[in-house]
């Protein structure tokens, strides 16, 4: 699917996104119901049945996830009227555009945005839960599957030869740290020659290079950016946005984050132990 697609997804559906006085996000049944090109909504209800009856299949509550409200509609002439309707939740909604006709092309898009939308949540509920090494543990591992995606989008764009691809990199960490490059940054951070930048950063550090990362990816692919100054200079300007968006946040500088005293080795080597161990009996159940 297109980026100019999944843009105009989530325009569509963010567009009719409310936000309650506790900050949780809804959507409501008969708005919806129109976004997804219902006329009638007796014909939505149904679908609606059916959503229910899946969230309690997988043992959610379902009074969570549709909630009765009242909802006021437009009756004609600018006249309002309440009827009954549904609070729904990001989950609810998911369900019920996986339960509804799919032959209406809207369908297929609240399928993909729900779909990818739930899914980030769920990323972000276990990443609450995690310590900040294995936080880091997985930034880490992210970064480096969003790594071999940004090779292949630059070699798209020209840049082919080891030497112009560190070049490239580069030109993206000039960006995010303010003019310093790997070996700047390198040297800051006290690393020996073998080891890795990525692998001596915190997880905020580590978050925002990802950022950096798949944000480059995505507009190399989008713009078709041919060339290797090209390519590099859009590196640098996604690098330097990124630094520019955590100023503005009040953020700290990447370069005077703080650098962990374990490396992500020896995270992984502690992690492996500690799954041997339970493997075996001799820790945590």
């Amino acid at each position: 699917m297109s980026s100019d697609v999944l843009e105009y997804n989530e325009s569509v559906f963010e567009s009719i996104k409310h936000v309650n006085e506790d900050g949780q996000e809804f959507w409501y049944a008969r708005e919806f119901a129109k976004t997804l090109d219902y006329s009638e909504f007796n014909k939505f209800v149904p679908v609606i049945k059916k959503a229910m009856t899946a969230c309690q299949q997988s043992e959610n509550d379902v009074d969570d996830h549709f909630a009765q409200v009242g909802e006021m509609v437009q009756i004609g002439s600018g006249a309002e009227r309440e009827f009954d309707s549904f609070a729904l939740s990001r989950y609810a909604c998911y369900l019920i555009v996986m339960n509804a006709d799919t032959r209406k092309k809207i369908i297929s898009l609240g399928q993909t945005y729900f779909a990818v939308k739930t899914r980030q949540q769920e990323l972000i509920e276990d990443y609450e839960n995690l310590s900040e090494d294995q936080k880091r543990l997985a930034i880490r591992n992210e970064m480096k599957e969003h790594n071999k995606s940004l090779a292949d989008a630059a070699k798209n764009a020209g840049i082919v030869e080891a030497r112009d691809y560190a070049i490239f990199q580069n030109r993206g960490y000039q960006g995010l740290y303010g003019g310093l490059g790997a070996k700047e940054i390198h040297t800051k951070k006290g690393l020996k020659k073998s080891q890795q930048i990525l692998d001596h950063m915190g997880s905020t550090e580590l978050a925002a290079n990802l950022f950096r990362a798949t944000q480059t990816d995505e507009k190399l692919r989008r713009e078709n950016v041919q060339g290797k100054k090209e390519a590099g200079d859009v590196h640098y300007e996604v690098g330097k946005k990124v630094r520019k968006t955590i100023e503005e946040l009040g953020g700290t500088m990447p370069e005077d984050l703080p650098t962990p005293s374990k490396s992500i080795k020896q995270i992984e080597k502690e992690e492996a132990n500690r799954i041997e161990q339970v493997r075996k009996g001799g820790g945590d159940n």
